[in-house]
């Protein structure tokens, strides 16, 4: 009989299905660094979203023999050691295809169209002192006709392409940062940063992406564009992305990721309410539909595991 073991549960708030195989299952809501080898020392599977598994972990866990991840990015397990060690690593890439896209869609529209100042304004009586009956407190921008530049064509960057196509918007793929060549169907990456208006970031967080997004690629970017980000915080300068906003190099920007989550309470980008920032609480992926695709793919994925063993 396998032991499954849940690290931190209250991340996933739906029902997992029942497994085939016979097996003893084991959940906490939450477990900290210093309690992993504790409570995964009998498990030959372990289920964790966002609790590190890192080397020095794994080390001590001779009887792991699969980690599930109910959620696309794996940054936070120690691959190398997973293949040194043979031990499966099932993660569920796509099963967020509708939902993060369209979170990022709502973003770049909400930031184009100055949603958030807008109500701000009007609630506190920015329409009702108008003396026309409309109120133009700041600058409107249409989709159609611009251009949106997107970093990362896998799942999620190529559904929102289509997004942006329906609307009338020219969609530019970026290439790596750096790269010596563009592929084919890509733009060079500064290219994209110069020509951009909205850019919209669907990449995954490693080593090559991490504060992709510094003050160097801001100063490069329209001063009139806007940066949406609902990928992984890590890929972004946090530091950078105020320093941008308050030179106004870029608009504004929008965000369903930080580097650290959950922020501290006097985190900088959310201490002081501003009107050129959106932070959502990194939430683009908890649509029902997306909850029931990630824990089928979850189960369908541990399942096959062991069924090819």
């Amino acid at each position: 009989m396998r032991t499954i073991v849940f690290l931190d549960r209250a991340t996933l708030s739906v029902d997992l299905p029942d497994f085939p195989f016979p097996h003893r299952w084991i959940e906490y809501p939450c477990t900290t660094p210093e309690q992993v080898v504790e409570r995964c020392r009998d498990a030959q599977i372990v289920v964790t979203n966002k609790v590190p598994l890192p080397g020095d972990a794994l080390a001590q866990l001779p009887q792991l023999e699969l980690i599930g991840v109910p959620a696309a990015g794996v940054n936070h397990l120690d691959l190398e050691t997973c293949r040194k060690r043979g031990i499966g690593v099932v993660a569920c890439p796509g099963y967020s295809t509708l939902s993060v896209p369209e979170h990022a869609f709502a973003l770049m529209l909400a930031l184009r169209r100055n949603l958030v100042p807008y109500w701000r304004d009007v609630h506190a009586g920015g329409w009702s002192g108008s003396p026309t009956f409309y109120a133009e407190l700041h600058p409107l921008e249409d989709l159609y006709g611009s251009t949106l530049g997107i970093v990362g064509a896998g799942h999620g960057g190529k559904r929102l392409a289509e997004l942006a196509s329906a609307f009338g918007m020219r969609v530019l793929f970026a290439e790596r940062k750096r790269a010596s060549a563009v592929r084919d169907g890509y733009i060079a990456f500064d290219q994209v940063l110069r020509e951009a208006d909205t850019i919209s970031l669907h990449c995954p967080l490693t080593d090559e992406t991490r504060h992709l997004f510094g003050i160097a690629e801001f100063e490069r970017m329209k001063p009139s564009a806007s940066l949406v980000n609902t990928a992984r915080g890590g890929i972004v300068d946090e530091a950078a992305l105020i320093e941008a906003l308050d030179r106004k190099l870029i608009a504004n920007a929008a965000l369903d990721v930080l580097e650290q989550e959950p922020p501290a309470a006097n985190h900088p980008l959310l201490s002081n309410p501003r009107t050129d920032l959106i932070v959502t609480p990194h939430v683009a992926w908890r649509t029902q539909v997306a909850m029931t695709r990630l824990v089928t793919q979850l189960a369908q994925g541990i399942e096959q595991h062991y069924a090819q063993c």
